[in-house]
């Protein structure tokens, strides 16, 4: 081989000795630079849960009962004397006052009867009258011994009962006039009339089983409930110390519907099922209380001051008892607690728990003592969704 040759292998040999060692060094840098910027693993991440914060409040203690709502007074008016109904005053369904004008019945038989007696009582005053003066003629005859003492006596029996005959025709004329009065239907209470069982034109007689109309008074309106015995006590011991509040829910126990106060509860207790009937007034201004409802009846019966309160979602049941996990520095704990009652979603706390401490509501099943949390309040997460 030449020279020449030679210095051409030489050189190509240098050149892919340094190629190599670049493509080397570039491999290096590359793996250097990728297991630098790889951090070591630091355990498995936080686990999202939901909050809400432990609160002091001031909480009313109910003891709730099914219960009827009936109307506070409820009168069937009849007709007091028997005749023609001429007209009703009314329309059904309205609202009507005390002494307003109901229906009529044909009051001439009842008129006529009034005059006859105003007669009688007339013509009876004529005849005490004129027996008071033949008394007196008697009296001075007998004086001057003209006249017997035993017809003096007489015409004084007869005085005495003329004198009865004329308080008997009063007594007639103001049972007379009573009639007449009875022939106008006037509306014993406030309330409101149901539907009409009689039409105008018909006889109707004082013996009508089914009279002329029902009226309820409904405002206000009662609610007849019941509790368990065991209640009584408090109910009493709560009563000492004024009227107890009560509150009336439909039947689905969440659409609040008037709210009103304790009358009284029953003078005894049903044995057989252990239970005694109470009685609320409600003012059912809005008329949403209707006699024959059935309605849930909450009585207030005591109020805890300033106790600690938490969603009843962050309460936990274990082999232990209860407990909550609170969310401490982005870390769970679980705490053991004791739970006074549940009432309306929230539990009241009296202890375990001081107020201000953070829940968790949601996402329990994921936690231990130490888990690291990725806290959101449950305003927050509201909101979110």
């Amino acid at each position: 081989m030449s020279d020449h040759g030679s210095r051409r292998a030489g050189l190509r040999f240098m050149m892919a000795a340094v190629i190599g060692a670049t493509a080397g060094i570039g491999l290096g840098a590359i793996a250097t630079g990728a297991r630098a910027d790889d951090p070591s693993p630091a355990g498995p991440p936080p686990v999202p849960v939901t909050t809400a914060v432990a609160q002091r409040q001031n909480v009313p203690v109910y003891r709730s009962g099914i219960g009827t709502v009936q109307a506070l007074n409820s009168v069937l008016v009849r007709a007091r004397v028997d005749g023609t109904l001429d007209s009703v005053a009314f329309t059904e369904g309205q609202e009507v006052k005390k002494g307003d004008l109901l229906a009529i019945i044909d009051p001439r038989p009842y008129q006529a009867a009034l005059d006859q007696a105003v007669a009688k009582k007339a013509a009876d005053q004529a005849m005490l009258a004129n027996a008071k003066l033949d008394l007196g003629r008697y009296s001075s005859l007998a004086r001057a011994e003209f006249a017997s003492r035993q017809s003096v006596d007489t015409q004084q029996a007869t005085v005495g009962q003329t004198t009865a005959a004329v308080q008997g025709d009063e007594a007639a004329i103001e049972t007379a006039a009573l009639n007449v009065s009875f022939t106008h239907i006037l509306s014993p209470l406030d309330g409101r009339v149901g539907l009409r069982q009689v039409d105008p034109g018909n006889l109707i007689h004082a013996t009508d089983a089914s009279g002329l109309v029902t009226i309820t008074q409904v405002h206000p309106i009662a609610v007849i409930f019941t509790l368990p015995e065991e209640t009584l006590p408090q109910v009493t011991g709560a009563m000492a110390d004024g009227k107890l509040p009560a509150i009336a829910y439909a039947s689905d126990n969440h659409t609040r519907l008037s709210d009103g106060t304790l009358l009284t509860p029953d003078n005894t207790i049903d044995t057989t099922t252990g239970t005694i009937r109470l009685k609320a007034v409600f003012a059912n201004a809005d008329n949403k209380l209707w006699p024959g409802q059935f309605v849930t009846t909450r009585l207030q019966v005591d109020m805890k001051k300033n106790a600690v309160t938490i969603p009843v979602a962050a309460v936990q049941r274990g082999q232990t008892g209860l407990f909550v996990f609170v969310v401490k520095d982005n870390q769970a704990n679980l705490v053991a607690i004791h739970e006074a009652f549940e009432q309306d979603g929230i539990a009241v706390i009296d202890k375990g728990l001081n107020g201000d401490e953070q829940v968790v509501i949601n996402g329990q099943s994921r936690l231990n003592t130490g888990t690291r949390v990725a806290a959101k309040p449950a305003a927050s997460a509201a909101s979110g969704s």
